[in-house]
């Protein structure tokens, strides 16, 4: 284990006494700490198996060095990063980059490492070593019925791994679409998607859920079969109970309003999870919190008031997964520090007080509003955020003890200069 818990223990003595009195300013002027605290540790965020490695740019891409070049390293890299956070405590895989060839063998690792198996992720987008038959115009949509029943096997194939790995629910994303106008008949394009996902969704076990995920633009550029919420709402509605509409935050148009999506599908029961990033124009896949941090507090607002109000669990109810590319950042540095975004997030939505919102809502006191938003967004609630990741036996400061304790450096150790994450 190259993190002990006594690392992390004598990491935390040394900044306890700075951390008690920041705590102690912070809470002063708090009601019910100790509830936002219990949820903090009850929230976790799955880390994605392909997010271990350097990503790249269409042009090229630069390794940190010390990449995962197998499954077992994944899940100890993701132990490491739970080990320090406490808040990394689920992996999700994508097939075929992360077949388990040993499944019980990867659980035993898993369960050792405190990990769960999160929602399995299907690759429609991809031609693989020894494909019969190529996605290049497409997967789920094509116009060859042999195509899409490949499409439909990988995915059910996908199930089947899922259920021997403990996993719950199947991601589909779908890069189908077309480049060009009058390349593809929409409503066909549509209708070939939606057979093909009733029959994956007849293969789901009675508790599983399916995420149907949707995007703007990418690698099509003139339309795109599963393009926005309403499409995946469309599908989502007409598969049936078990199927959701998952939201990636980097998969709309610029400056669409994230939160009211949220709310909507919230509202309707479909919606399922998230794929957590940050962008500047469009699927930038960069680290979350670092572009729009009020715009992650106001989705999360909208979360905790929409779940409260069906009396949803918090922790459970929802899919809560980072997605992003890391090209320029060592990968495990930019998820602890994306994970930390989204719970200071969660933290803050905490705060907002929900009843002094309603009202100032209820008599169009707008100004009022705004205040109650931005007082809960303003404060710094660091210090609860680490408080809980002390009471749940992780680090105060994870990314400080990352880089004083030379993680980096010991896995290029360990795995050598030029390895190559699987995926990427």
């Amino acid at each position: 284990m190259i993190i002990s818990q006594s690392q992390i223990d004598a990491h935390n003595e040394k900044g306890l006494a700075a951390h008690r009195k920041r705590l102690e300013f912070l809470t002063s002027e708090i009601e019910g700490v100790e509830d936002i605290i219990n949820k903090l540790i009850d929230f976790q965020i799955a880390i994605p198996s392909w997010a271990l490695g350097s990503g790249g740019t269409r042009f090229g891409r630069f390794s940190g060095g010390g990449e995962p070049s197998c499954l077992e390293e994944k899940l100890e890299d993701i132990g490491l990063l739970h080990r320090l956070n406490r808040s990394s405590g689920a992996i999700s895989l994508h097939i075929p980059w992360d077949i388990p060839r040993d499944p019980q063998a990867i659980k035993n690792l898993a369960a050792d490492l405190g990990l769960r198996f999160d929602a399995m992720n299907s690759n429609t987008f991809q031609d693989q070593e020894g494909q019969a038959l190529s996605y290049k115009f497409g997967s789920m949509q094509h116009v060859d019925k042999a195509v899409r029943r490949q499409a439909i096997e990988h995915n059910i194939e996908v199930i089947n791994y899922g259920i021997e790995l403990g996993s719950k629910s199947l991601t589909v994303w779908l890069a189908d679409g077309s480049c060009f106008p009058g390349q593809l008949n929409f409503r066909r394009a549509f209708n070939n998607t939606l057979e093909c996902l009733q029959e994956v969704y007849k293969a789901l076990p009675d508790d599983w859920k399916m995420f149907v995920e949707y995007k703007a633009y990418e690698p099509n550029f003139y339309s795109t079969t599963v393009g926005d919420w309403g499409q995946s709402f469309l599908y989502a509605s007409k598969l049936g109970d078990k199927a959701y509409t998952l939201v990636d935050l980097g998969h709309h148009l610029p400056n669409a309003n994230i939160e009211q999506i949220v709310a909507l599908l919230l509202s309707e029961g479909k919606l399922g999870g998230f794929h957590f990033n940050d962008s500047k124009y469009g699927d930038d896949d960069l680290t979350v919190g670092s572009i729009k941090p009020y715009q992650l507090f106001l989705i999360f607002n909208e979360l905790v008031e929409g779940m409260d109000a069906r009396g949803m669990n918090h922790a459970t109810d929802l899919g809560w997964m980072i997605d992003a590319s890391h090209n320029v950042k060592d990968p495990l540095e930019d998820l602890l520090q994306s994970v930390e975004a989204i719970k200071l997030a969660y933290a803050q939505a905490l705060l907002v007080d929900t009843k002094a919102l309603n009202e100032a809502q209820m008599s169009n006191d707008v100004a009022a509003a705004q205040e109650i938003l931005q007082h809960a967004f303003r404060t710094d609630l660091r210090p609860l955020v680490a408080e809980a990741r002390l009471r749940a036996g992780g680090a105060l400061q994870p990314l400080q003890l990352f880089r004083d304790a030379k993680v980096r450096q010991q896995l290029i150790g360990k795995r050598g200069e030029k390895t190559v994450a699987t995926g990427l």
